[in-house]
């Protein structure tokens, strides 16, 4: 559930087609986003032995350890794009403001944490042109406890 009035409109970002832009400015630290309505995790292991993994791949996003949601409904949080440099902070399925944003931002994550461990994304990041290269799960716990703690003190 995104929190603050949002639209959707073309990405900023080159290549990323839609994104999620905020309507109002937000505080540094507020939570962005929320989950909600997650009925099931699968282990990655599990979701790489279905028929169609290939393309569930893309709607796959990591909760916890080796649990991943499978979202091919689309709903607006799968807008939210990939950045090295995000607006937003991924910590177990919530998404925090990573500074003070202004109405018009759009939100960006940094995808190394949704990504299983070594799994590379299909695309470079756009600005640097290195690659996505998912996080095991405790570099990535790690790595957004002590930015979540930067952020709230």
């Amino acid at each position: 559930m995104i929190l603050p009035h949002y639209h959707i409109d073309p990405s900023r970002i080159s290549g990323a087609g839609r994104g999620v832009f905020i309507d109002e400015a937000v505080e540094r630290g507020s939570i962005l986003i929320a989950p909600d309505a997650i009925p099931r995790t699968w282990p990655l292991e599990q979701i790489m032995a279905m028929p169609d993994a290939n393309e569930l791949l893309p709607a796959t996003v990591r909760w916890f350890e080796d649990h991943y949601t499978v979202s091919t409904d689309w709903p607006d949080e799968c807008f939210i794009n990939h950045s090295f440099t995000p607006t937003g902070l991924w910590h177990l399925g919530f998404i925090f403001a990573s500074a003070n944003l202004d109405a018009g931002c759009e939100i960006t994550v940094d995808y190394r944490h949704l990504l299983g461990p070594g799994q590379v994304e299909d695309f470079e990041d756009a600005e640097s042109g290195r690659q996505i290269i998912g996080f095991t799960w405790k570099e990535s716990l790690r790595a957004s406890s002590q930015a979540l703690l930067g952020l709230i003190g």
